[in-house]
């Protein structure tokens, strides 16, 4: 019965939440403003549904706070080194580099965190995630050596993720 109901509706608050939102755009309440609202907010679940990201089983919650930590401090640094960038431009100690990571990495739940955590530290301007998910390429705003980079996002990014989902 449960299969049933989830493959019926694989998402049940995301079909709610457009039937309100539809309605809410619509400024109606009307029959067929409802019954349109119900088709779209079960439809589009369905149609969308291999869009949707694996389930993800946490398996390591220290693991997680540690890594979350160390973005946390390397958001600081980097925050530090992109005012020293704008502030003081003649004390650039090193080039603005793409760097090719390969990674070892395949789940795409942490694929996509990877990517996440990379394109929100200040200093990459830019991420990209080959199509075969063997290769991450970035653009660092200074890089002393690629391989000073890819050590350490291989060490307290990769590593880490692999740990919690694989």
């Amino acid at each position: 019965m449960r299969k049933l109901f989830k493959s019926i509706f694989p998402a049940p608050l995301l079909s709610a939440a457009l039937l309100l939102l539809w309605l809410l755009l619509n400024r109606s309440v009307s029959s067929g403003q409802i019954l349109l609202g119900l088709i779209l907010g079960l439809l589009i679940p369905l149609l969308l549904r291999g869009l949707r990201p694996l389930p993800v089983q946490v398996s390591h919650p220290l693991t997680i706070l540690k890594l979350a930590l160390r973005v946390v401090w390397d958001t600081s640094v980097s925050n530090f080194n992109v005012l020293r960038f704008l502030v003081l431009p003649k004390q650039r100690r090193h080039p603005a580099a793409f760097v090719h990571i390969p990674l070892e990495l395949r789940d795409p739940n942490g694929l996509a965190v990877l990517a996440m955590i990379v394109c929100i530290t200040p200093g990459t301007a830019w991420a990209e995630i080959s199509r075969d998910r063997s290769m991450l390429l970035i653009h660092a705003l200074e890089v002393e050596s690629a391989e000073q980079t890819i050590a350490h996002i291989k060490q307290y990014y990769e590593r880490p993720l692999m740990e919690i989902f694989e």
